[in-house]
This record gives structure tokens, C-alpha cells and sequence, in this order.
């Protein structure tokens, strides 16, 4: 393998950096290259921030995050959802410092500039001092556009670009299928979120989540103990498929395997008897023959490009905090109208990524390692070909895999480079 055609400066040919197998391991740790992540993929593209169900009330808000910014989500007394800067517009302090909570302002602790819940600058003391001044240009900077697709609140920076519908594309399918879980058709984020830091780059923790395989070998411990018959799904016999949708966004989909057992709720590791309220509302809600589909399906396992991993019980919010650091923000889904279900939910997440789980902490230490690994030279680049030469185009023209393959991985660095490329 060459080494790369030049060191890496400002001004970079991303097609020496990125290759249709292979990436350089200085994608992961050089800190100019983070940077400029930042600014092409944090802060220009779209970015999941938070659920509809996190601000359930007027005035709630909660503290959120777009890359390594704090972000401040809140409903105003009218019931719209803002995405605000936590940053006073006077001397750049932080108005809020509470992880959540219900309040019609914020106020400065520095020098008592108040805000209201929607940005606008409300007041500052000794007003004689501001003779003349325009207070309406002094509120809270606001994410530039703000949308949400079934209660998933997501921002761009970039007063312009693709839609949110355009970015999510074939995802927003994924989407609709998890919500159709829920008898009411909606997902609740309201169980609390676990934050996991590692020293590693984020990239490492996008490329894992729909990585199938490495699970075999990373979880074998866990799956032998569980019995729950997941590690069989990424095995080299399995009929499920990893798929790059586009734009980044990257799945395992394991309903071949769901499908060949038949059995509803299998997806879950259970049966429908043992959750006859929520059989029974399922059925009420979408008609038997449906219903039974649904819970044959299960729930998605895909990665929402850049930093949303939905993984059939839980989701994950991947935040950059440096080019070698990053959290993990996880929280057990919960479905609206399914209380027997969501407590189940509840209990195996903090099983599986809770602080006495194995599941998290298995991939934490990959990801570590790794961000060790790829601070050595030699090699210097990372092999992504696996599955190269069974690759397909599934009948929505979706390219497919194996499940252990690395369409996904590959699919993430095309979208990458188009990203970095973009001026």
C-alpha cells in the first residue's frame, strides 16, 4: 500500500486521505482534520438534537449539544421547540447550566442579561447604560434552521442546504417502522440518558454501530451469558444484510433472520403471550395481520448520519468533544401506550450500556485501543474491503451485504469525502 501522497496540511486532496477500501489512520487523530469536521460536517449539515418528548411542557427545556456547542432545546409558551446557544450575546457566558427543567427565562449569572425561553433578550440591568441600543439584536443566537421528523428535533447551523426530508432520504423508513411499534405510533424519550466518555475519535464510534462484524468476537461474553440468540443475527450464516442507504445514514437489517423464525416479538427475545397488554393494544391499533408483521419485524438497527444510532431498544447520541474524545449519550426507548413493553426496555438497557453492563463497555475498549492503534505509522492505513466482491444493489437499489461485511463502513467514508470535498 503507498503511503499517502502528501503530510497533511490545511489544504488537503480528501482523495488522498479517503479510498474506495481504505482510510488513513490520520483521519482519526490529526486535529486540523477535526476541525475542519467541524466546520463541513457539525455545523453545515444536519444534526439530531433531541426528541419532542424531552420538552413535553411549555417552558421545559433541556441541555443539549450540535458537535462539542451546548445547545439549549426549548418549547416556548405558544408549544414551539427552539434550539438556542448557550451563550449570553453580551460577554459569551453560559445563561444555563441545568441539565433540564421548566422556566420562561434565563438570566446571566454574570451580568444578569435575562433571556425568555425563545432567545429574545428581555432586559439587562441599569438600562440607562444602553441609551440608544437596539435590544431586539441582542438575544440568543438561534440554530439556523430547526425541523422534526416524528418527534426527532434535528438542527443545521447553515441557514442553507438540503431539506431535513432530502438529508434523512430512505432513513426516514427506518423511522416510521420504529414509531409503528409503538400502538400509538410514537416514541418517548423519557427514561434518562447514561453518558459514556472514551478517548477516541467519533468516527470510530459511527463506523461500530453498524459494523456487524465484530460482534462475534467484541460480545461473545455477553451473548453466551444473555442466550439471547443475538450473536447468531452477525454470524457468517446469517440472512440478515447491512445496507448503505445514502447520505451516510448506514444499517444492519436484520429482519431476514426475524422473518425466517416467524415468531412476533422474537426481535425482543420474548413472545407475544408474555406481553399481552401490548399484543392486545398493537392488535387494536393496526388490525391482527399487521400487527403481527410489525412485531415480527422489530425495531431498526441504523445509524443516522452524523451522530444518531437507533438500536432496536436503545438510541445513541455520539457528541465530538476533541479529535480524541467523544461521549456516548444512550437511553432505553420507550413507545408510547406500551407500559409493559417500556419496562422491559427500561430493565435491559441498563443490562446491556448500563454502568454495570458489558455491552458498551466492550465496544469502549475497542474503541480505545484503536484510537491507540492508529497513532502508530506503520501501517498507516485502515482495510475497509470486506464483502467487496459480493456487494449488490438490493430492489430499492440500495447497495447490500452480508451482514459482517463492510457496506456500511464504506458507504459512511463516500458520504465522508463528499462532505469534506464540498467548498
Amino acid at each position: 500500500m503507498p503511503t499517502a501522497a502528501a503530510a497533511p496540511g490545511v489544504q488537503r486532496r480528501w482523495d488522498e486521505l479517503v479510498r474506495p477500501e481504505h482510510v488513513h489512520g490520520s483521519l482519526y487523530t490529526d486535529p486540523a482534520i477535526f476541525q475542519a469536521e467541524l466546520e463541513k460536517i457539525w455545523f453545515r449539515t444536519w444534526v439530531y438534537v433531541g426528541h419532542e418528548s424531552e420538552v413535553p411542557n411549555a417552558n421545559d427545556f433541556v441541555m443539549k449539544s450540535i458537535g462539542p456547542e451546548p445547545i439549549i432545546m426549548t418549547r416556548d409558551r405558544s408549544g414551539q421547540v427552539h434550539l438556542l446557544h448557550n451563550r449570553c450575546s453580551h460577554r459569551g457566558n453560559r445563561v444555563c447550566m441545568t441539565e433540564r427543567g421548566n422556566a420562561r427565562s434565563f438570566t446571566c449569572p454574570y451580568h444578569g442579561w435575562t433571556f425568555s425561553n425563545d432567545g429574545a433578550l428581555k432586559g439587562w440591568p441599569f438600562p440607562s447604560g444602553y441609551e440608544g441600543v437596539d435590544r431586539s439584536e441582542y438575544g440568543l443566537g438561534k440554530v439556523a434552521r430547526v425541523a422534526s421528523y416524528r418527534g426527532f428535533v434535528f438542527g443545521s447551523m447553515a441557514a442553507e442546504g438540503p431539506s431535513l426530508e432530502e438529508h434523512l432520504g430512505a432513513a426516514m423508513k427506518s423511522i416510521d417502522a420504529l414509531c409503528d411499534t409503538s400502538p400509538e405510533g410514537e416514541v418517548e424519550i423519557t427514561a434518562g440518558f447514561l453518558k459514556h466518555k472514551v478517548k477516541a475519535n467519533w468516527k470510530f464510534l459511527v463506523e461500530n454501530e453498524t459494523d456487524g462484524y465484530h460482534p462475534s468476537f467484541v460480545h461473545a461474553s455477553i451473548f453466551e451469558v444473555a442466550q439471547s440468540g443475538i450473536g447468531e443475527l452477525y454470524s457468517a450464516e446469517s440472512t440478515a444484510v447491512s445496507r448503505d442507504f445514502g447520505n451516510g445514514h448506514t444499517e444492519n437489517d436484520l429482519r431476514p433472520e426475524f422473518r425466517k423464525r416467524d415468531v412476533p416479538m422474537s426481535w425482543f427475545g420474548t413472545t407475544a403471550d408474555r406481553l399481552p397488554e401490548y399484543t392486545a393494544r398493537m392488535n387494536a391499533a393496526y388490525g391482527e395481520e399487521k400487527a403481527r408483521k410489525i412485531m415480527i419485524d422489530g425495531t431498526p438497527h441504523i445509524m443516522i448520519y452524523p451522530n444518531l444510532f437507533i438500536a432496536e431498544i436503545q438510541i445513541f447520541v455520539i457528541q465530538p468533544l476533541a479529535v480524541n474524545e467523544s461521549v456516548q449519550h444512550v437511553t432505553a426507548l420507550q413507545f408510547k401506550g406500551a407500559p409493559d413493553l417500556n419496562r422491559r426496555m427500561r430493565q435491559q438497557t441498563m443490562g446491556s450500556v448500563g454502568p454495570a453492563g458489558f455491552l458498551l463497555a466492550d465496544d469502549a475498549e475497542m474503541y480505545e485501543r484503536t484510537q491507540m492503534g492508529v497513532q502508530m505509522r506503520n501501517p498507516e492505513w485502515l482495510f475497509l474491503g470486506r464483502g467487496k466482491h459480493r456487494e449488490r444493489r438490493d430492489e430499492d437499489g440500495f447497495l447490500i451485504g452480508d451482514n459482517t461485511d463492510e457496506v456500511p463502513t464504506r458507504g459512511i467514508w463516500r458520504h465522508y469525502r463528499s462532505l469534506m470535498e464540498a467548498e
